[in-house]
């Protein structure tokens, strides 16, 4: 790879925030951090996998194929022990084969069918981890894939509004709050995509050799 080439990599995402989010840990690596806004000619990359990896894996190497850069994609969801760990890679679509009620949001709903399919499981018996996957992929073929987890329990209701998807019901047993009670930084430093991220730079500079 060409010296400018090894200095910038494209997060396959479209969302500004997790942008910013990898763009600062690899600012240290002397690292542009381009999101697929840069890129408008790339449309929507359909996740086939069945797994998490998977998905990660065809994201990030569509995108180091189409750009000819270093390409860094994630894919997330919630496990649920009692559901045989579903929604697992269906999380963001959990709840697509339901109807909307007036006004309700995509996450509300998937919330809302989490809860339904849950309402008999006693408190002992809901444990399950949020699951982040990112995938590195090198126009030359290179490939690193880290795995991150973080721990939890569902809760029976809501609390807390910060964070998105199922955030309000994600009970974390050592600090004694949800995700969605949590800030910016204290998330973070638990999230599943915060460990994920953090074993993907231990690995980085061996990766770009």
């Amino acid at each position: 790879m060409s010296q400018s080439k090894a200095l910038r990599i494209v997060l396959a995402t479209h969302n500004a925030g997790k942008v910013r989010e990898l763009a600062a840990p690899l600012t240290e690596f002397g690292v542009e951090v381009l999101g697929l806004s840069s890129f408008p000619e790339i449309g929507e990359i359909e996740e086939t996998g069945t797994t998490f990896e998977e998905n990660a894996l065809i994201k990030a190497r569509a995108v180091a194929a189409l750009t000819g850069l270093v390409s860094v994609a994630d894919d997330s969801g919630l496990e649920v022990d009692a559901l045989s760990k579903a929604p697992g890679v269906y999380s963001a679509r959990y709840s697509d084969d339901w109807q909307s009620q007036p006004g309700e949001s995509r996450d509300a709903r998937n919330i809302r069918k989490l809860l339904h399919e849950m309402a008999n499981v006693p408190a002992d018996k809901r444990g399950c981890r949020f699951v982040s996957c990112m995938a590195a992929v090198r126009p030359d073929g290179k490939e690193l894939v880290v795995r991150g987890t973080w721990e939890g329990q569902l809760l029976e209701s809501r609390r807390g509004d910060n964070g998105f998807g199922y955030d309000p019901l994600f009970f974390d047993k050592l600090i004694g709050k949800t995700a969605a009670e949590l800030t910016r930084d204290e998330k973070n430093s638990r999230s599943h995509r915060g460990n994920a991220l953090r074993a993907l730079l231990a690995r980085w500079t061996e990766f770009m050799q």
